[in-house]
Formats: C-alpha cells, sequence, structure tokens
C-alpha cells in the first residue's frame, strides 16, 4: 500500500490553524469526492474545542490529545493516534495539527522514525506553519517558540494580513529574514490557501531531520526534557467550569460577552469553550457573522486576539466528553503571570454566571 502522507500543521496561538484546515476540505471534495481526511488535535488545556468544530466538517476521523504539549510529553502517544486513524479511517491523508506551543522539528523527528519503524507506513509531507500578522510581531518579541517555530518549517502561510496592513506584513518578512533561512511563503486570502500549495510541498527540510539532529534541535529548543523552563512555561492555562443541577440552564450571554470585549490581547491570549445559551452571543464586529439562529442549544465558543465567532455544535456529531453534563467549559490561555489574576475576576466580576436568578456552581482551576 501507498505510503499515508502526514502534514503538520503548527503555529503560534491564534494564528488561524483550524481555519486554513477547514478551508481546505471543499478544495479537496471538489478534486475527489471519496477523498477522507484525518486530524490528529493536540489541544491546549483540557477541553476539546478546535477538534469539534472539525467534527462536524466533512473530516473522515477525529483524534484529539488534551491537556499536554504533542512535542514532548505526549509525544509516545503520536504511535498509537496515527495507528488508530489509520485502521479506522483509513485515510487519503492525516493532519497533525499542533496546540500553540508545540515544537515542530520534535514532531518531524517522531514521524520519520515512525516511517522507518513501520517500513514505509507513514510519510512526512511536510511542515505548515501559520503566522498570524497582525500579532505575531508582538509576542515574537517574547516567545522563543514563535520563533523556532517559523524557523523549523517548510512553508509559511502569512494569515491575517488583510487586517494588519502591508506595513505589518513587511515587518514580519524581516523577522522571518532574520532566522536566516529560505523558507517558501504564501499569503492567505482570509485563512483560505490553494490546497496544492499546502499539500504536496517539497517537506526538505522536515524529511532531514532524523535522531542525528535532536542533539542540535533540543539545545537550540533550551528545555530538552524539562518543561518547567521551556516552551510551556511561556503561558498558563485556566480551566472553567458552570454546572447547575438543572438541566434546561443556560449562560447569561451578555455578562459573557463582557469578557470577550474586555480582555486585553497582551493578557488573553485565546478563550475556547463549550456552552448552553438561549442564543448565539453574536461574533465580533470585525469577524464575519457564524449563524442566524436564535435557537436555544449549546455552541462553540472561539476567541483569539479579541475578535470571536460563537457556532452551534453539530449535534449530530456529538458532543467530546471534556465538555458534556455542564452548562460550560471554557479554556483561558494566558500571558505568563496572569493567571492570579485572570483567576479572581473570574470568581468575583460575574463574567461566568447562570441566565436568571438560578445560582450555578463555578470552579476555576489553574491547570498549567
Amino acid at each position: 500500500m501507498s505510503p499515508i502522507p502526514v502534514t503538520i500543521l503548527t503555529g503560534f496561538l491564534g494564528s488561524g490553524k483550524t481555519t486554513l484546515l477547514l478551508s481546505l476540505l471543499p478544495q479537496l471534495l471538489a478534486q475527489n469526492p471519496s477523498y477522507k481526511l484525518a486530524l490528529l488535535k493536540n489541544e491546549f488545556g483540557d477541553l476539546a474545542v478546535d477538534s469539534q468544530l472539525a467534527s462536524a466538517s466533512s473530516i473522515g476521523g477525529v483524534r484529539e490529545l488534551l491537556n499536554g504539549c504533542i512535542c514532548c510529553n505526549l509525544v509516545g502517544q503520536l504511535d498509537e493516534a496515527l495507528k488508530e486513524l489509520a485502521e479506522t479511517v483509513n485515510p487519503d491523508r492525516i493532519v497533525v495539527e499542533t496546540s500553540g506551543s508545540a515544537f515542530p522539528a520534535t514532531l518531524a523527528m517522531e514521524v520519520n522514525r515512525l516511517s522507518r519503524e513501520t517500513n514505509g507506513k507513514y510519510i512526512l509531507d511536510g511542515v505548515i506553519h501559520v503566522i498570524d500578522v497582525e500579532n505575531w510581531t508582538g509576542y515574537a518579541d517574547t516567545s522563543y517558540t514563535a520563533k523556532i517555530q517559523a524557523r523549523y518549517t517548510d512553508l509559511i502561510v502569512f494569515n491575517k494580513w488583510e487586517v494588519a496592513g502591508e506595513r505589518r506584513m513587511d515587518e514580519c518578512l524581516d523577522r522571518v529574514g532574520d532566522l536566516e533561512v529560505q523558507i517558501a511563503w504564501v499569503k492567505s486570502d482570509r485563512g483560505r490557501v490553494p490546497v496544492d500549495i499546502v499539500f504536496g510541498v517539497d517537506g526538505g527540510l522536515a524529511r532531514t531531520l532524523g535522531e542525528e539532529s535532536k542533539a542540535v534541535v533540543v539545545n537550540g529548543h533550551g528545555h530538552a526534557h524539562d518543561h518547567g523552563k521551556g516552551h510551556q512555561s511561556e503561558v498558563e492555562v485556566l480551566s472553567i467550569t458552570l454546572s447547575s443541577p438543572n438541566p434546561n440552564s443556560v449562560i447569561d450571554a451578555s455578562k459573557l460577552e463582557k469578557l470577550l470585549k474586555s480582555a486585553p490581547k497582551d493578557e488573553v491570549y485565546r478563550i475556547k469553550a463549550v456552552l448552553a445559551a438561549s442564543a448565539p452571543i453574536p461574533s465580533s464586529d470585525d469577524a464575519p457573522s457564524s449563524s442566524s439562529e436564535s435557537a436555544a442549544g449549546r455552541y462553540i465558543l472561539n476567541w483569539a486576539f479579541g475578535r470571536w465567532t460563537c457556532t452551534p455544535m453539530n449535534a449530530e456529531a456529538g458532543e467530546h466528553e471534556s465538555s458534556s453534563g455542564v452548562v460550560l467549559r471554557m479554556t483561558m490561555i494566558l500571558a505568563r503571570f496572569e493567571s492570579k489574576k485572570w483567576k479572581k475576576r473570574l470568581e468575583t466580576q460575574g463574567f461566568v454566571e447562570l441566565e436568571g436568578a438560578e445560582k450555578g456552581v463555578l470552579s476555576v482551576e489553574k491547570i498549567a
């Protein structure tokens, strides 16, 4: 049998990886209606959000790895996850979408190792890195991981450049130039890139990373197996749960919307949630409306750097166990040293409450 191509999709928090992936599906199906794309998704935190969005699309199969980094403490699960997708979906391609902090070179080496040990069952097609032009020049200054992600890649996709403008785009190109490597790049069209550009890249850099490269890569990464001082310490994560014994309880959307509008971009990187609401929270002014429906139900909230969408959950796809049975499950990914302050705000300022006079049970825990 032909080897299964594996594409690694990486990029810092909120860069638009899932948006890019979902834009590729219609293109693939237009070329071949029977094409099967499988997704291995690494979520930051303990809540599956992006994978539930993907499950509602035409992706053949989704497997998620939660609450850890796929390039290090979860890397041992990569073999079984790929095997499960290969056997249950029989896909034409597997996309490994990393969390915003993952280090792509380590993943590339692992896929190359698995390819050798399985007699070529998989082949690494390449590493695609998505850069949020509007915000990258800010967090690239402080995030070593953001720089390393851009360095060890085969293709850079510049996203959100339409919002940022040509001047900011030129600044990003200068920053990439500072890495002193030759990397192919393309500008997205509001998150969309032709599928033939993303899949089927040369992949020369990724495929050359093997065991002999490990010492150089790990030393350059600067953390080896000590993640207390490594890239995962660049962010802090809060896990928020609002529960109620009443199965018909819903979130107070107006109060939650105040949180979405007031969260500073230099303190809060991402907010992801699955929630029950009497109507969807209106999307931010700069984001396209995700739904014209007003019915009560379960919704997926996705916030990044001041913009958000609230998408109805596909009931037929089923809800992941990480969020089922509660009114709201939310993950907040914060800048360093911000979790204590935001934990107190969430507990005292009424951002997360039930609609009406009913009182729910709120839990806010730091998990990373």
